[in-house]
């Protein structure tokens, strides 16, 4: 099996704004994400938390203000190259099986073999994923979702809502993800509103703009 990478690649937030549907919903966020380094981000529903995570992946524009990778770069693409998405929506192909999914985003991150069946283990795939992803409960269905951030080996990660829908051991099979991610210098930020906990993680509460 290969050994997996170690990452030292950070990210420094400085007065971004976003906006959804044409409107400013969130500016002035800054903070600073080391390698290893976790984040909860947190707010009231509308206050531009799945926004601000979407903008930082370089999939919505930044408004104002600056997001740096170090030490890659500032732009989108470097961004998107450096870090993974993954949204309250499960992005899951119902039609076909949960291990043609895997393939897909294998394929989509040149992931090899033994990552596709290290995202197996990691969050218990094995009983399911050769079902129609569409037959999968929403627990399983996200499971299968997560799955993409090994395949993807990419140092940061940005979930939204990672642990909805899944049982307890589930969430903390999440959590030993997240803390091997880390020890190998990969950061972690997490937009959530449930009792999640990483450990040493710190927290950015965002509000939104007044109108």
């Amino acid at each position: 099996m290969s050994e997996p990478k170690e990452f030292s690649t950070g990210l420094t937030v400085r007065d971004v704004a976003v906006a959804r549907g044409g409107r400013t919903i969130l500016e002035g966020a800054s903070f600073d994400l080391a390698p290893g380094a976790a984040l909860f981000v947190k707010g009231a529903n509308g206050s531009g938390k799945t926004t601000l995570l979407r903008a930082l992946a370089g999939l919505a524009p930044i408004e104002t203000g600056e997001a740096h990778l170090t030490p890659e770069g500032s732009s989108p693409a470097a961004r998107r190259a450096a870090i993974v998405y993954c949204g309250h929506a499960n992005a899951v192909k119902a039609a076909v099986s949960g291990r043609a999914n895997l393939a897909f985003w294998a394929t989509l991150y040149g992931a090899p073999k033994d990552r596709t069946e290290a995202a197996i283990e990691a969050f218990d795939l094995a009983a399911f994923v050769d079902a129609p992803a569409g037959a999968l409960s929403q627990g399983q269905r996200r499971r299968l979702a997560l799955s993409r951030l090994i395949l993807s080996a990419k140092p940061l990660w940005l979930l939204d809502e990672p642990s909805a829908a899944i049982d307890a051991a589930s969430a903390a099979r999440l959590s030993a993800v997240i803390a091997a991610h880390r020890a190998r210098g990969g950061a972690v930020m997490v937009a959530t509103h449930d009792g999640m906990e990483i450990d040493g993680a710190r927290t950015l509460t965002v509000h939104a703009r007044a109108a």
